[in-house]
């Protein structure tokens, strides 16, 4: 299974489940890229916990929901991104200035872009949550 199905599948089981109201759900399979994105999501509040469960086969995801994610979706193709280009960005994907994160791949791992800004570090766009 490519990474981008991966990613994609993360970002639509989250967001299916969130309209659903629950309170946790399990995301097949696991990654160590979705781990990344998962704790970039957990720092900014977006989830709760999670574990990976390693079920000798794929792996999955157990994330704790807390209601806050609106809309959150894998940005295609990944764009490549400059450092002083997340404003245009931002216009483009999220819904209000300082409203939400684009997830960006950086040379210093995943992260959201308003760190790869302060750090100015350009990067690759993956997905946007808010």
């Amino acid at each position: 299974m490519p990474a981008l199905n991966v990613v994609s599948n993360l970002f639509n089981t989250l967001y299916n489940n969130e309209i659903r109201r629950k309170k946790e759900c399990l995301v097949l399979p696991a990654s160590k890229f979705s781990s990344e994105i998962l704790r970039v999501m957990q720092k900014y509040r977006y989830i709760g916990e999670f574990e990976q469960i390693d079920d000798n086969r794929m792996g999955k995801f157990r994330i704790q929901l807390l209601s806050k994610i609106n809309k959150c979706g894998i940005i295609t193709p990944r764009y490549s991104v400059k450092k002083d280009q997340y404003l245009n960005w931002e216009r483009q994907f999220l819904p209000a200035y300082n409203l939400g994160i684009l997830l960006v791949s950086t040379s210093k791992g995943i992260m959201s872009h308003h760190e790869a800004q302060s750090q100015g570090l350009g990067g690759v766009l993956i997905g946007y949550v808010y």
